[in-house]
């Protein structure tokens, strides 16, 4: 039987959760404003941070950012506002300015989540048959219900954006959920029987852990759910988490599945980088938002 969705969903232990705003705060940076919102996702209290345009007429295409990982487990959602080392500058502002409410979250374990190690939440999950990286993925597609539901939101125009972590966060969700119209993912995109086999898996922390995974799909298999829909993948050459042999077979995986969507596909890839963004991956972000969600 062809992995699905549905079974793709089954394997994290995925939930359909709410994110319900309970208070926001506001403030105006010139041609962008941020909103700090608090976000009740189940019993959970989260902070979300918000970006979007001052001025703005109508509802806007919008992006759902992963954060990514990187050891800054008490930053969580401020790299929208902030950036990291390996970002070529933060994305909140520039999201704005380009026409997008951009909204990101904490994941579990991170920011203001940041009250137990990872070790900890995945062993504890793990014990009960379930995934770190489930809990987070259930969270990210809450945080999507919410934006979608926004009044400043087209739904039919929400792009899904990460690096790292974030990457992962992103296509997998993209899988999982077809009301993300486009993907563009950076700097983890690789085939991971293949990262086992080269010794480069344990470089990825052990949120990513999915218990029976491999026995069904890997990356390519995962991101070719996302077809017919626009996926733009950027790595670098040199990086470790995302070798190229791992790369060429994720991508010998997904390529047929968009053999009927000529154009929806694109990787930029890239001699001598490591796992960073590179103004030539950031230029083709904002060209394949700009040209898929408008």
């Amino acid at each position: 039987m062809a992995f699905s969705a549905k079974r793709f969903s089954e394997l994290l232990g995925f939930e359909e959760r709410m994110a319900v705003c309970t208070s926001m705060e506001e403030e105006t940076h010139g041609d962008y404003v941020i909103e700090h919102l608090r976000l009740r996702i189940g019993d959970k209290d989260v902070r979300g941070i918000l970006t979007r345009p001052a001025e703005a007429k109508g509802a806007l295409p919008a992006i759902l950012y992963g954060h990514s990982h990187g050891g800054g487990y008490s930053i969580g959602a401020r790299e929208l506002l902030d950036g990291r080392e390996y970002l070529v500058g933060p994305l909140g502002p520039l999201f704005a300015r380009a026409g997008y409410v951009t909204l990101c979250i904490d994941m579990p374990i991170f920011g203001e989540r940041a009250i137990v190690s990872e070790s900890a939440a995945a062993k504890a999950l793990l014990w009960h048959g379930k995934s770190l990286f489930g809990e987070m993925l259930s969270d990210h597609g809450a945080a999507l219900t919410y934006l979608a539901g926004r009044d400043d939101v087209d739904a039919s125009r929400i792009g899904a954006f990460g690096l790292s972590m974030g990457c992962v966060l992103s296509y997998w969700l993209a899988a999982l959920d077809d009301r993300i119209a486009a993907v563009a993912h950076l700097c983890c995109f690789a085939d991971f029987r293949t990262m086992i086999e080269l010794g480069a898996h344990d470089g990825h922390g052990i949120y990513l852990t999915v218990p029976g995974l491999l026995r069904e799909a890997d990356g390519g298999t995962i991101a070719a759910l996302i077809a017919p829909r626009p996926q733009l993948i950027c790595v670098g050459e040199a990086d470790h988490l995302s070798p190229p042999l791992a790369v060429q077979r994720a991508w010998a995986e997904l390529e047929p599945a968009y053999a009927g969507a000529p154009g929806k596909l694109e990787l930029l890839s890239e001699p001598g980088v490591g796992h960073e963004e590179t103004p030539r991956m950031r230029e083709a972000v904002l060209a394949f938002f700009g040209k898929w969600l408008g």
